[in-house]
């Protein structure tokens, strides 16, 4: 069942699941917005700022979980579409949260529920499916804080982000990331109080040591984790601080992870690899590098060693449950802070502001299973700062497993390649809208996140305080992925790529400023459903819980590239590419359309759609304040119009190139129409009165064929009697030979009893009488032992020696016997049967 934007905002417009909270009531709606009158300096404790970090909402497949202050809600999207309950919700009765809610995460299995505040954590237990059945409005749920040694109160370090990991076993390992660098992993299924793991990613100061150094360094802003398929990407974990430098642990993986045996066996191919590359490069075996994979193969041999029986590669791969091995006894190195080169350029107008948020994208093509060894490295690094800026950098050297060690101490830092700096175009959005430099300290509470969409892995979403940005790195990724698979020890063309490429598609999707008041509602939360029940779109709340739904565009399977067409039709067999090749000369028929596809005007194949302009979201639903028309609402009205007007001007030019080729398609379609049917009546003539004239000439041209052969038989027998009449002196002599030959075998005439083959055929029938008397003695000494076999068991001794004798005495006479014919046999060239012991007749048979 399609839907479209109109009956996504008649379904969740005016929801009573985004009313007002009861704790803002009482309050203005001014308090809620960000403008420079609630503008706040930033609250720290302990010398640490707190994480502006906001998911307020989450869906578990079709439910829809709203957090509201410290209240949860829930409702079921796929009821209220279908019609089969009222538009209400479910409040999640979890007495243990008290505290207002900042980010909540579901579970990879969608059973729990992880929310974090300013400081705390807790885990909810999900209703089961059918809850919005009962009759009560509240629906009571297990739930328990997490930690609460280390994020109870509010003297505790403030939480900057929380994750479920996706390798945990039975999705219950939780990571809660603090602003002071330690990530704590906890399983809700052992223990919610210690954590199984801790890492840290700055180390403790020493007592009575002064650092000069700015304190945005020492605190974190996000963390993500690696991917691949292949590498030490999914055992890698990434951070960023607040200063912007990137810093990874490598190798980390859950105390009670299931991890994909197929990743473990590729794993251990790629060092297998590395060591077989590194032996081949340099003949001294104790490098730093031959001792780092010597331990990176001790750590993935004992995985391998984890793995039970069935499980050797290539056997269906299966999530295993394992635990971190412990054969190596130090802990895994932090690696960094990350060169960015070339460095990223600042924006125009900006002082540069503090980074917000990391994300890393990869490119993933399940239809490409022959290129995937090249492809499944390339990787993207994204990282949102404060002002609008997104730098994009290209992970070329991918990070491995590396522990503490005196040579690691001195190894060169890490770098990303940058490959450009996006301009979400806050700052001139903020700078045009007034001349004065009070509204850029809107910044100062901006606070970037980075979500990436479950269907189309290439594209981002990026949420701020002004609204939603799509980031769309299909192109990027095509291209990037076409030259590595081409064979280039140089790099020229991953070079020829990097230069031809095009930038990053940005696409503002809603803008939540407003001109007029000075002041905008930040996004606070987005879900993009993922559910086969659902429609396509993205859900967008704001900071004065207004929800906005935009329908997004599924996009088909981006066209391979015309490089990668090329290298699919060397698969064509060669009698194939013998019969396609074309004949020498002008094509016998040119196409109308001529031979590059048609490439869809830019304003026409946006996935947004039309108009390209972002949706505006101004105040709550329900905002009943006058419009003020003021000098800057003429400006941006007359900005706004202007584009408009521009997007119609080449919204018409686009339409009028599409029919001119939509008609000279039909065109074209005339004319191979034409040509069709002129090939059509050609096949038939070939196959009518031309095909039986053929015929005719075919077989008349056998038939003068085969006089022609016997004709030329005639001939050459004419030319052998000609060259030689008569018999030569050797042929004489032969042909003698074989008269001599015959008569001495076969005799001089019928009764030459002296000649090869009557010897034989009397030894025949000598051998056939001696053989028939053995077979009476046979069948009469079986007869005896019949008789015998109850009386006694077995012959006497004097009896048996003289049977043997017999025996021995009669098997020689044959055995001579068969000797002397095979003899003959073999003079005359004469094939006589097997003899009786080679056909299985024993002496006892005899």
């Amino acid at each position: 069942m399609s839907m479209n934007q109109d009956d996504w905002a008649a379904l969740l417009d005016n929801h009573p699941i985004f009313d007002v909270p009861m704790a803002y009531q009482d309050n203005s709606e001014e308090e809620l917005e960000l403008s420079t009158n609630s503008l706040k300096g930033s609250t720290r404790n302990d010398g640490y700022a707190l994480s502006g970090r906001r998911q307020a909402m989450a869906l578990k497949d079709a439910d829809l979980i709203v957090a509201v202050h410290k209240e949860l809600r829930m409702t079921s999207l796929g009821d209220t579409k279908l019609g089969k309950s009222a538009r209400s919700y479910k409040v999640l009765h979890t007495p243990n949260i008290d505290f207002e809610i900042h980010q909540i995460v579901t579970n990879p299995g969608g059973k729990l529920l992880a929310v974090a505040g300013a400081y705390q954590v807790a885990v909810i237990v999900l209703p089961r499916p059918g809850y919005s059945k009962l009759v009560s409005s509240t629906i009571d749920c297990k739930s328990v804080q997490v930690g609460q040694f280390y994020h109870a109160s509010t003297t505790s370090v403030p939480v900057a982000k929380i994750e479920w990991h996706p390798w945990g076993e039975a999705g219950s390992t939780l990571m809660v990331m603090t602003v002071d660098g330690k990530l704590r992993e906890y399983d809700i299924s052992v223990n919610t109080e210690e954590p199984q793991q801790v890492l840290s990613f700055f180390p403790e100061r020493k007592p009575k040591s002064f650092v000069a150094e700015d304190p945005a360094e020492r605190e974190i802003a996000s963390f993500t984790l690696g991917r691949g398929k292949a590498d030490w990407g999914p055992l890698t974990i990434y951070t960023v601080t607040r200063s912007g430098d990137v810093y990874a642990i490598c190798p980390y993986m859950p105390k009670n992870s299931s991890i994909p045996s197929s990743y473990v066996h590729a794993l251990e191919c790629f060092i297998a690899a590395k060591q077989e590359f590194l032996l081949q490069g340099t003949s001294m075996s104790t490098s730093p590098l031959s001792t780092l994979y010597d331990f990176q193969r001790k750590y993935v041999s004992a995985l391998v060693k984890q793995l039970p029986p069935g499980t050797v590669f290539p056997a269906v791969s299966r999530s295993v449950p394992m635990h971190p091995p412990h054969t190596i006894k130090s802990d895994p190195l932090r690696q960094g802070p990350f060169l960015l080169q070339p460095s990223p350029r600042t924006l125009e107008g900006s002082e540069g502001g503090d980074a917000a948020d990391i994300a890393y994208l990869a490119f993933t093509n399940d239809d490409d299973e022959e290129n995937e060894g090249e492809t499944e490295r390339l990787g993207i690094v994204m990282i949102a700062y404060q002002d609008g800026k997104v730098d994009v950098c290209l992970d070329v050297e991918k990070v491995e497993a590396r522990w503490e060690s005196k040579q690691e101490s001195s190894r060169e830092l890490p770098m990303f390649a940058v490959y450009e700096s996006i301009d979400l175009g806050l700052i001139s959005m903020l700078g045009e809208s007034s001349g004065e430099r009070s509204l850029l300290d809107l910044l100062q509470a901006n606070h970037p996140l980075l979500y990436g969409d479950p269907m189309h892995d290439d594209r981002v979403y990026v949420t701020h305080a002004f609204g939603v940005h799509a980031l769309d790195f299909g192109e990027l990724l095509q291209c990037l992925s076409a030259a590595l698979r081409t064979d280039d020890e140089e790099g020229s063309s991953l070079l020829q790529a990097l230069e031809k490429s095009t930038a990053t598609r940005v696409t503002a999707i809603l803008n939540t400023f407003s001109v007029q008041r000075r002041c905008s509602n930040p996004i606070i939360a987005i879900c993009i459903p993922n559910d086969i029940f659902l429609a396509y779109s993205i859900l967008i709340l704001t900071s004065v819980f207004r929800i906005i739904c935009l329908p997004l565009t599924l996009r088909t399977d981006l066209s391979p590239p015309r490089s990668l067409q090329g290298a699919g039709s060397e698969t064509t067999s060669e009698q194939d590419e013998r019969i396609l090749i074309p004949a020498e000369g002008p094509p016998t028929y040119v196409s109308l359309l001529g031979a590059e596809p048609f490439q869809l005007p830019s304003v026409l194949s946006q996935w947004s759609g039309l108009p390209s302009f972002p949706r505006m979201s101004v105040g709550a639903s329900n905002t009943k304040n006058e419009f003020m028309l003021t000098p800057d609402t003429l400006r941006y009205l007359g900005a706004v119009v202007e584009g408009f007007i521009t997007q119609i001007r080449e919204v018409t030019l686009a339409h009028r190139a599409v029919e001119t080729r939509a008609t000279l398609q039909r065109a074209e379609f005339q004319r191979q129409q034409e040509k069709c049917a002129e090939m059509m009546k050609k096949v038939e003539e070939l196959r009518g009165l031309r095909y039986a004239h053929t015929e005719s000439r075919a077989q008349k041209i056998m038939e003068s064929h085969k006089k022609l052969t016997i004709r030329l038989d005639r001939t050459l027998q004419l030319l052998m009697q000609q060259a030689s009449p008569d018999l030569s002196e050797s042929e004489t002599k032969w042909f003698e030979e074989l008269r001599r030959m015959r008569a001495e075998v076969f005799g001089a005439g019928r009764y030459d009893e002296g000649s090869l083959a009557a010897r034989i055929s009397l030894l025949k029938r000598e051998y056939e009488r001696n053989l028939s008397s053995l077979k009476n003695m046979a069948e009469k000494e079986s007869q005896r032992k019949k008789q015998f076999a109850g009386s006694s068991q077995g012959l006497g001794i004097s009896q048996a020696f003289e049977l043997g004798e017999r025996s021995h005495l009669e098997r020689s006479k044959i055995s001579e016997l068969e000797k002397i014919i095979v003899q003959m046999a073999s003079k005359l060239d004469l094939s006589v049967g097997r003899p009786p012991a080679e056909l299985g007749i024993a002496d006892s048979d005899l």
